[in-house]
């Protein structure tokens, strides 16, 4: 995924993710219980945490020029999809089997950051 691709998805996700914040403040705040207001505002926190990261990635892709950092936007657009949507499903719907996708989420965000480590590595 290049620079202007990865801008587009880190703005969206940030929009989604601000809105599902205050989704979750105002208008589910009665309806879940405090265990699932948790698990929502954990999903918030990763994809808006995440989306900052995209877009630093997008950024970093001018200065170190390598294929990583693509593969690591990419990783991060799909931790972002995987955890947060999971977690999200999870507190709206009580589906547990989902806490079984979550974790790939995680280490999808944990590659990313690796690449993006392994990419700043190897620039000369």
């Amino acid at each position: 995924m290049s620079d202007r691709p990865l801008v587009i998805a880190a703005a969206l996700c940030l929009l989604i993710g601000v809105g599902a914040g205050a989704f979750g403040a105002h208008g589910l705040k009665r309806m879940l219980s405090v265990d699932m207001m948790q698990i929502w505002q954990t999903a918030v926190l990763y994809q808006l945490v995440h989306g900052l990261g995209m877009l630093a990635i997008a950024a970093l892709m001018a200065r170190f020029g390598s294929p990583l950092l693509e593969w690591a936007g990419a990783l991060m657009l799909l931790g972002i999809v995987l955890f947060s949507g999971s977690l999200y499903v999870l507190a709206l719907s009580g589906t547990k089997w989902l806490g079984a996708v979550t974790p790939l989420g995680g280490a999808a965000f944990i590659a990313a950051w690796a690449l993006v480590a392994l990419a700043a590595w190897r620039h000369s």
